[in-house]
Order: structure tokens, then C-alpha cells, then sequence
């Protein structure tokens, strides 16, 4: 259990952004294939419009969330991620219960249970809405200038992120530093993992269930060195 990614651990890193305290649009999730039982974080409750610990998620509520548009298709990828097991990563809306509309990215690998076995999918939701904040990207793009000998890989692995997941550049420096703080691994150094993995095993961009895996397993192949 220890080289998986700590998804419970550090729920206050994701509610703080780049600037001002603002909340960070990330959060955790788990789906068990037995009882098709879903836990969300706080941070991914309050995305769908609830409250933290006002609402228990079943497939019916998930399903219940998505833009009409994009329900066909996230009712898919369940369905292929209940027979294949597979890493598997989406982009589509999702209705609050304000009746706003969220561009959410998630990305799921493969949960093991005690024995070794598949037992679920866990990973992540990122919140990659238009956010209107020109205050914002410009403290985002400020934050960036001040990394120095770190900023060749970090620019790197965030062009990889905003090309495979179509999310804007802000929202993937926010995905990789979100990766960085709940696996406790400098941010240079998860970046560079993450860039390694991607050319060292040469994907096709329609090969995305691969980098899903490689995404959310690259802090396990960091050199305890370079870890936090």
C-alpha cells in the first residue's frame, strides 16, 4: 500500500490554489467492482453540487450528473472498465445541482485489493471549466516564470497533459502539481518521471488508457531520492 498514491491523505493541499486560497478543482474518487460501490472526496462532492457527506454516489446518481450529451458514453467507459479492468481516462460535462455546467477531466487506473487482485478503479477528477479569471492565469503564469532550472521539464510534461487530455494550461500545471503534493514527490521530479515514461514507451495519442496507467503510477518509479 505504501508506493500507492495516497488519494485520502492531504485533502488540504487540493483546496488551495496557485494564489489567494481559492478551492483547487481536483478530487479523488473510487469505484469497487463488486458491490459497484463509488466514494468521492469532499472536493468531488462539492463539484456535483453537494455538500461533503450529504450524499451517498451510486452509478444511478454518477449517470444522473452527466450533460445528456455525454450520459451515452461515460455509461460506456463503466461498462468497459467492469469487464476489462482497464486504465481508462474521459473528458465530458457534468450538470451541478445548480443546474451548472462542469468540463471535468477523470483519469482512473486499477485498484488492488489486500491479495493482489483488481478489486476497482481509483484516481482522480479535475475541473478544467472555463474558470473567467484573468487574475488568476496571470498569477498562474507568474508562478511558472519563477521556475527556473525546473521549468524545461515541468513546461515539458504540462504540453503532454494539455494535448492528451485537451485541458488548458493552467489546469494542467494544477493536475501536475495536485499529482505532486498527494504522492509527497517534488514537482521537477514527477515531471520528469511522467515525460520518461511517455517517451520511453512510445504511445500513439489513441493509446490513452496507457498513459492513464502511466500518469497515475509514475510516483512509484521515482528515485526515493528526488522524493519530497
Amino acid at each position: 500500500m505504501g508506493d500507492e498514491l495516497n488519494l485520502d491523505g492531504q485533502t488540504a493541499i487540493i483546496e488551495q490554489a496557485l494564489t489567494g486560497g481559492t478551492a483547487h478543482p481536483a478530487g479523488w474518487f473510487r469505484f469497487y467492482f463488486a458491490d459497484q460501490r463509488w466514494e468521492w472526496s469532499d472536493q468531488v462532492q462539492r463539484m456535483h453540487g453537494y455538500e461533503p457527506g450529504t450524499v451517498t454516489p451510486t452509478t444511478e446518481l454518477v449517470l444522473s450528473h452527466k450533460h445528456s450529451d455525454d450520459r451515452g458514453q461515460v455509461a460506456a467507459t463503466i461498462d468497459q472498465i467492469l469487464h476489462t479492468h482497464a486504465a481508462f481516462g474521459t473528458r465530458h460535462r457534468i450538470i451541478d445541482t445548480g443546474g451548472n455546467v462542469r468540463h471535468v477531466v477523470i483519469v482512473g487506473d486499477r485498484l488492488f485489493g489486500d491479495d493482489g487482485e483488481v478489486i476497482g478503479t481509483h484516481g482522480f477528477y479535475i475541473d478544467v471549466s472555463a474558470r473567467g479569471d484573468q487574475e488568476h492565469e496571470e498569477a498562474v503564469t507568474a508562478r511558472l516564470a519563477e521556475i527556473n532550472e525546473n521549468r524545461a521539464s515541468i513546461e515539458q510534461t504540462k504540453g503532454m497533459l494539455m494535448l492528451i487530455y485537451g485541458i488548458g494550461e493552467s489546469a494542467a500545471f494544477d493536475l501536475l502539481k495536485w499529482l505532486s503534493q498527494e504522492a509527497n514527490i517534488k514537482l521537477r521530479a514527477l515531471a520528469e518521471q511522467i515525460s520518461e515514461d511517455f517517451r520511453g514507451a512510445g504511445l500513439a495519442l489513441n493509446a490513452q488508457s496507457e498513459f492513464d496507467h502511466l500518469l497515475l503510477t509514475a510516483h512509484q518509479r521515482v528515485r526515493p531520492s528526488e522524493q519530497s
